[in-house]
């Protein structure tokens, strides 16, 4: 008895051990101590001490590093290294791009609740709110978008000199280089609010502030190169675009032919040392209106003109040059499904002085590195900006038309049918809002790289459930284009922000995991360093750190399981502390889980995309939702709040455990996938999609005037009046408000067959006739039923309108554009 004793408590003190993270000298040293207690008091009897004893040997034996070092991680370093991945430098210098920040938080299964909870929302400053009031509402006041999108298919000269001469061309740019300098969280809120509006004018303001010249130039251009384009790019005489993509490079930037070779060329009569190019970039926003061109390809030097003559090919560069510079050809123009201008750019042998390349000279063969850090930035802010604007202008709208339409003798919100989408409308547009603010000023506080692609995957999918869930509930209203309808744009749009600043597939399925799990794991980085410089000492102190970081995520995360997250921490108390404890226990599972598969796999993970993008979207889940439970806080912790995230949260966690079942269910050792699913989830699924009572919830929420509602929608433009498309649905809304309760009383007996008359006037003037409603009501119920039918109506033109903008391409046109490309 007395030796089951001592071996309970010694399973339970190292299975403590394990939990808490004890480094394996303290596990030897609570071994040796049971030893001597058992040997001491004769407890343990021959078998138990020679158990014990050899326990504790081979303890001691892991705890003297040489001597583990030579016998044990040797051989464990040789295969290894032989399974290493190669890395290229371009690949390496993507994966060192950015910052880590919260998510490695997420990923290493401990969060750090404080850390979170002191990080604060960055707040507009007066100039920032002021330019917001005043500058962004009076574009908004300016913009036609059905002219722009259908009529000019362009945005007009008056609109984009008001863009150029009240610097939204330079947001980015800082105040002592003339621009407006303003925060990650300004700039995207000023885009969201635009896009609400015109997704052309929105993409026109947002690509100058996002991957192009004028950031590359804050960030990395020479004093002279800052001097003599920062000035005109901050007035808007310049208009910049950057060429990266074309014919045969998309996502794989690397793999550009656009090339250059360094050379003695002719510059203004002198002979000067500078770059022949030779490229073709297609897909290239603001090329058909831009003055200067930031162009990336790949730089040569046979010559060794540079200084190095041991060096020859020095990879990516990026150069500055004016679009009337000789031999720069930009081509027609694309047409995206929006108005806003993109087109390819052409050059044939053009020749640059050396000192173009941003940054000088030295900074050759510095381009992907220049454009990996940057794009760590920017795709937090741009394209989550036109996904909140869409979340945003659908709860409003969709939350206005379904109080107003009405179907089989009810508001079309009210069926249960309606309420699913339109309360997942709700709870999305919630997680975005959470997302933007959250993402926005972490980017104010570092260069978050994976943070960012979870946030441009993420929130540009979830436009797209948002916009679909909403042209849905409006049918029709939502189909038919023209100046009423405030959908289709970005129905039409959605697939651009899912494309560019890395597409879609290709940011969830290789960047999200495989760039997080290197860049979050405390272990996984260090261990390849020290293999790739083939330091033994360095990858034993690794590897076995890594060993006990992985058996303690291992304890935890099954630990966790079987006690439901019970003994997880949470910060605070309050409705929403059980989703910090699950949270950290999916934090320990992905832990936990991604250290088999990266054991197991190694470097074949790499392409086994399926299974890391499962992985990748735990991770994406997890950052989501501690972004809603920032959120919360943010707002006040307030109980007007607590629906919307508390169907955040839920959506969250069952997306987790989806990702979860399908990663186990694929995993190639069909043994060691259930194991770790049994781990996981000893007890079954614990997690389920929001409830049918909430989703009810907030789709009712949705359809009432309150404080949230507002603070949701705040950045729609809904002051454009009634001939607008936001405006009239707007008024209509407000109206209501007044007239529901007698329009109701009347409705009741119209729709009973209770009145007479033909006209609408003479169907009410019965209803108060009847006594139904009262005079003073009436003009009020004919007022709001003459709105109300306008609101719902779609628009129609006749023949020779739609000729007029029909575009006239030869056959023979098209064949010489494709070519001119080719």
């Amino acid at each position: 008895m007395t030796t089951l004793i001592i071996a309970v408590v010694a399973i339970a003190v190292a299975w403590t051990l394990a939990y808490t993270g004890a480094p394996l000298l303290a596990w030897a040293g609570v071994t040796g101590v049971a030893l001597a207690a058992g040997v001491a008091t004769g407890t343990l009897g021959p078998v138990g001490t020679g158990v014990v004893g050899a326990v504790f040997a081979l303890l001691a034996f892991f705890c003297l590093r040489p001597l583990r070092a030579a016998l044990v991680t040797r051989p464990i370093f040789a295969g290894f290294k032989k399974v290493l991945p190669e890395m290229s430098a371009t690949e390496r210098e993507a994966l060192e791009a950015g910052d880590v920040w919260w998510e490695a938080e997420m990923f290493r299964g401990r969060p750090d609740w404080k850390q979170l909870h002191d990080f604060q929302c960055t707040q507009l400053t007066e100039d920032e709110q002021r330019f917001l009031n005043n500058e962004v509402e009076t574009l908004c006041g300016m913009i036609d978008d059905w002219q722009i999108d259908f009529e000019t298919r362009d945005v007009p000269e008056p609109v984009m000199q008001y863009i150029r001469a009240n610097g939204f061309l330079a947001m980015l740019i800082p105040k002592e280089h003339g621009g407006l300098g303003f925060s990650a969280v300004a700039q995207s809120t000023v885009v969201t609010k635009l896009a609400t509006k015109s997704i052309a004018v929105a993409v026109t303001v947002m690509v100058p502030n996002s991957l192009g010249p004028g950031e590359l130039l804050v960030h990395y251009g020479t004093p002279e190169q800052q001097k003599k384009w920062l000035p005109g790019l901050v007035s808007g005489e310049e208009i910049p675009c950057f060429g990266l993509t074309g014919p045969e490079v998309g996502s794989d930037a690397t793999a550009m032919p656009d090339s250059g070779v360094v050379c003695y060329g002719e510059h203004e009569g002198e002979r000067t040392l500078g770059i022949r190019l030779n490229f073709s970039k297609r897909w290239i926003t603001l090329a058909p209106v831009a003055t200067v061109v930031g162009l990336g390809f790949k730089l040569e030097d046979p010559e060794g003109l540079l200084g190095d003559r041991s060096k020859t090919d020095y990879g990516i560069t990026c150069a500055l040059v004016p679009a009337s510079h000789p031999g720069v050809e930009i081509g027609r123009r694309h047409y995206p499904g929006s108005a806003f201008m993109n087109g390819p750019i052409f050059g044939t042998d053009v020749f640059i002085p050396i000192d173009w390349i941003i940054g000088g000279p030295q900074k050759a063969g510095g381009g992907w590195r220049m454009l990996a850090e940057c794009l760590s930035a920017g795709r937090g802010i741009s394209l989550p900006a036109l996904a909140v604007a869409a979340g945003q202008t659908a709860y409003r709208m969709t939350g206005a038309y379904g109080r107003i339409r009405r179907q089989f003798k009810l508001a079309i919100g009210k069926f249960e049918g309606v309420q699913e989408a339109s309360g997942r409308i709700a709870g999305l547009t919630y997680t975005l809002e959470s997302m933007r603010l959250l993402t926005a000023s972490g980017v104010d506080h570092c260069a978050p790289s994976v943070v960012t692609a979870i946030a441009k995957y993420h929130m540009t999918e979830i436009m797209r459930r948002v916009i679909i869930d909403a042209m849905d509930i409006h049918g029709g209203r939502g189909v038919q284009q023209g100046p009423r309808n405030y959908l289709a744009a970005g129905y039409k749009s959605a697939p651009i922000a899912i494309t560019v600043e890395g597409a879609n597939i290709l940011t969830r399925n290789l960047m999200i995991f495989g760039q997080g799990a290197i860049r979050c794991h405390p272990h996984v980085f260090p261990e390849m360093e020290a293999a790739r410089a083939d330091d033994l000492a360095a990858f034993d102190r690794e590897l076995w750190s890594h060993v006990g970081y992985s058996v303690n995520r291992g304890v935890r995360a099954f630990t966790l399981g079987l006690t439901g997250a019970r003994l997880a921490r949470a910060p605070e108390g309050g409705p929403l502390a059980d989703y910090y404890r699950q949270l950290e226990r999916m934090s320990a599972s992905l832990a936990f889980v991604s250290d088999v598969t990266m054991g197991m796999l190694g470097g074949d993970l790499k392409r086994k995309e399926r299974l890391s993008a499962r992985l990748g979207d735990v991770l994406s889940q997890l950052y989501i939702a501690s972004g809603v439970l920032w959120y919360y806080r943010h707002m006040g912790s307030r109980e007007d709040h607590l629906a919307h995230a508390r169907w955040a949260l839920d959506n969250c966690l069952a997306e987790i455990h989806t990702a979860f079942d399908g990663f186990f269910a694929n995993f190639p050792n069909r043994f060691v996938g259930g194991a770790m699913r049994a781990m996981v989830f000893p007890f079954g699924r614990p997690y389920r999609a929001p409830s049918d009572a909430l989703t009810g919830e907030l789709a009712d929420s949705l359809m009432q005037p309150s404080r949230l509602r507002d603070e949701l929608t705040s950045l729609v433009y809904v002051n454009g009046g009634r001939d607008d498309a936001v405006g009239r649905m707007e008024y209509t809304f407000n109206l209501l408000e007044k007239a529901e309760a007698p329009y109701l009383k009347y409705f009741k007996a119209l729709s009973a067959g209770r009145l007479g008359g033909d006209t609408p006037e003479e169907k009410l003037a019965d209803a108060v006739a009847q006594g139904v409603i009262t005079a003073e009501e009436q003009a009020l119920v004919a007022e709001y039923d003459a709105a109300r039918y306008d609101a719902i109506q779609t628009d129609d033109f006749p023949p020779e309108y739609i000729a007029q903008f029909a575009v006239e391409t030869s056959h023979e046109d098209v064949a010489s554009e494709h070519r001119q490309v080719a």
